[in-house]
């Protein structure tokens, strides 16, 4: 029995914080900790990430926060680049097959992670790797030797497996090797830690069954972070719903709108995982929200100024708060709106498309539908209005977008 130091088990009280811990809880991680302290040994600390998106968001810094901790401990982070993995596609939580990226597809998503990445932490100090360096040297010999290190009765307990199987919906094969190239990453980079987000309970335990398999005699530990909702407050954040999401390029003024506008019942979540906020001015507003003491407008308008000054700088959060204030409290309009021409004649589908307040004219059709467009103030609700210009017009898309067009 390990006699536990009663600083590392109070290390890994902290840095368990919000996290599921497998095996073992905050016990096992403080035997880790203190005898990395002990050999001197930093833990080697493992977050995969694929890039499928070019842009990484708010959800995406819950996972990387964590990682900062363990950094500034002196512990050694390593960031996997998902060059092989992301060429299958993670299925987890998805409900039918999901696209192959081709390799450039890949490499040109990577290319501003490490940027956005170096918005949280110290990214010359990690350890950056491809998987692609390994995954794609294994010979067919040795992939059907990890393949044989797995059941598919191990394989179908993952629950989007086991349901797609139930319903009758196809399961394709090379899906099985998503979370086997995953758990080898943990063998070729010998991770002690890997860090994940609830949907990946499976794929991270598999990665300290196949250590064990290749003969690491401790294997990694598993921790686990809840994912959190976009701005409706239903769907997880995921750039698959952009009018839901925050991203680390988004504005300081679209980054403060965006928050803003986030439903009431996730202001303490977003508080707990998205800053560096005490346990005990937690629960303060806590108590604030479920008394009704303090507006939660207030508390949400501290929290939107916290997080889009971390990403931007206080002078530029503050000038996005006066600017919401202005816009949505007095119902103002933004002084500095920018100018269109050559929208007139135009559908106001194409002309919201143009100017790049949608993705998509399905994305365009819902904003008009649900009363999201507003020309000179009047809500236009016809997907089939033509924009006629007999003098310039100021059009609203959603609460934060605004254009001024001109002929």
């Amino acid at each position: 029995m390990v006699n536990i130091r009663q600083e590392f088990i109070e290390q890994a009280a902290k840095l368990a914080r919000n996290c599921e811990v497998l095996p073992g809880g905050i016990e096992e991680l403080a035997v880790k900790l203190q005898h990395a302290k002990d050999t001197n040994t930093p833990l080697r600390v493992k977050l995969g990430m694929d890039p499928t998106r070019p842009d990484l968001h708010l959800g995406h810094t819950v996972v990387l926060r964590k990682l900062r901790e363990f950094q500034k401990l002196g512990h050694q982070i390593v960031l996997i680049v998902g060059g092989a993995t992301a060429m299958i596609g993670d299925p987890s939580g998805k409900s039918e097959t999901r696209p192959a990226l081709t390799k450039e597809q890949v490499e040109e998503n990577a290319k501003t992670y490490f940027e956005q990445i170096s918005k949280v932490m110290d990214i010359s100090d990690v350890e950056v790797t491809n998987n692609a360096d390994w995954l794609h040297k294994l010979n067919f010999t040795e992939l059907l030797q990890l393949a044989g290190k797995v059941t598919v009765a191990q394989m179908m307990t993952r629950d989007d497996f086991a349901k797609r199987y139930s319903e009758g919906r196809p399961i394709s094969i090379h899906e099985f090797f998503y979370p086997l190239m995953q758990a080898y990453d943990s063998v070729a980079i010998d991770a002690d830690i890997e860090f994940g987000g609830t949907d990946q309970r499976f794929n991270t335990l598999l990665g300290r069954d196949i250590q064990s398999a290749y003969g690491k005699k401790y294997p990694q530990m598993v921790m686990l972070l809840p994912l959190i909702e976009g701005t409706d407050g239903l769907v997880k954040m995921s750039k698959t719903y952009p009018e839901h999401c925050i991203s680390l390029t988004d504005s300081a003024k679209e980054m403060f709108g965006k928050l803003m506008s986030i439903p009431d019942t996730l202001i303490e979540k977003y508080y707990s995982l998205l800053t560096d906020i005490e346990p005990s001015e937690l629960k303060i507003i806590e108590n604030q929200i479920k008394s009704g003491s303090v507006n939660p407008r207030d508390i949400k308008m501290n929290l939107a100024m916290t997080i889009t000054e971390e990403y931007h700088g206080e002078e530029q959060a503050e000038h996005a708060k006066e600017e919401f204030i202005s816009v949505f409290s007095k119902k103002g309009i933004p002084d500095d709106i920018q100018e269109f021409t050559g929208m007139n004649g135009k559908n106001i589908l194409d002309v919201l498309c143009e100017l790049g307040f949608v993705s998509s004219r399905s994305e365009a059709k819902r904003l008009v539908l649900g009363g999201g467009v507003k020309l000179n103030g009047e809500k236009i609700t016809n997907i089939a209005h033509i924009v006629n210009l007999d003098s310039e017009i100021i059009l609203q898309a959603g609460k934060r977008r605004f254009a001024k067009l001109v002929i």
